[in-house]
């Protein structure tokens, strides 16, 4: 890593970031040049491609699971509806992973294992401001972070960042949080509601009353008007002209309310994966289940689910 007060230094890595600001103005920056950027979805094509050749292996698309049971012989049952058709059928499986975002914890429930007793999920929109004009976005080459509001969460650190959307470049700043009880974005109004059980009342009430900074935090900033947003876009480039800025909303973050036995409850900002007694059935929650911790969790879900498989040192793990 590279830190550095002088201007021109940081300008040279950073020249939106400097560009019209005062002379007076202390700055200082620290650079790192190994982070890479990897599009993730052409990954998951390859990779899904190479499996589609395998044996054993079927891809449904645009179906949607209803609902899972245990049969009483142990495998579970899976309900699917064809979301074209809207025909129904249903599998039976001896495994079943949960990893559907912000839909994980509904279709736990629907599972009715015992260790998903007390979780509750929390929606949190993502929203940044994007820049498209080319003007703007072929001076900047980099992820600029700042400092996290006093209060705030740790996944609100503000940054300007270069991407490459659809094949053109642009500049995203943010993000800034906002609020709907949908737990995906384009759920149902009731997603919240209809995932509080009797069993989850008391962490979600601990998880209010221990929280009021972030309470405080999420309040202001949905309540935030167009010109605050970019108030704060302007610390980061002060010759920023509003024109060049639209609003995108990104998706939905679902936060895990878990019990606590101390506390009541307890607010996560990662992930977890939690598995049936049997680890006959596993689910990913939380807020980033993302591309930045698949690996991580897939190796985790190895070895929780099926360490029994590793017959050896030369094979790590080997699915049955």
């Amino acid at each position: 890593m590279e830190y550095s007060e002088d201007r021109r230094k940081i300008a040279d890595w950073a020249p939106l970031v400097v560009e019209g600001r005062s002379g007076s103005e202390p700055l200082a920056a620290t650079r790192i040049m190994t982070g890479t950027d990897v599009d993730y979805g052409a990954l998951t094509r390859l990779l899904v491609a190479h499996l589609e050749n395998l044996p054993g292996f079927n891809a449904h698309y645009r179906h949607r699971v209803t609902g899972i049971e245990r049969r009483g012989d142990g495998r579970w049952r899976v309900d699917v509806v064809e979301l074209k058709s809207g025909n129904t059928l249903s599998v039976t499986t001896k495994f079943v992973f949960i990893g559907a975002g912000g839909a994980a914890l509904p279709l736990l429930q629907t599972s009715k294992i015992p260790e998903v007793r007390g979780y509750g999920g929390f929606p949190v929109s993502g929203i940044w401001l994007r820049c498209d004009a080319s003007a703007v976005t072929r001076l900047h080459h980099a992820k600029v972070y700042g400092k996290a509001s006093v209060g705030s969460p740790p996944m609100s650190v503000p940054h300007l960042d270069t991407r490459i959307i659809g094949g053109e470049r642009s500049l995203l700043f943010g993000p800034y949080a906002g609020f709907s009880s949908k737990f995906l974005k384009h759920g149902s109004l009731l997603d919240l509601f209809e995932t509080v059980e009797p069993s989850s009342v008391e962490p979600m009430l601990a998880v209010a009353r221990d929280n009021f900074a972030l309470t405080e935090y999420l309040l202001a900033q949905v309540l935030q008007s167009e010109k605050h947003r970019f108030a704060a876009l302007q610390a980061y480039f002060p010759e920023a002209q509003q024109g060049d800025w639209r609003l995108q909303v990104a998706g939905q973050r679902v936060q895990i309310i878990k019990p606590d036995p101390e506390t009541g409850g307890r607010l996560e900002f990662g992930t977890e994966l939690i598995a049936a007694h049997d680890r006959s059935l596993v689910a990913l929650l939380g807020a980033s289940p993302g591309a930045s911790t698949a690996a991580y969790i897939a190796i985790s879900v190895l070895q929780k689910c099926f360490a029994a498989c590793s017959p050896s040192p030369d094979v790590h793990f080997s699915i049955c």
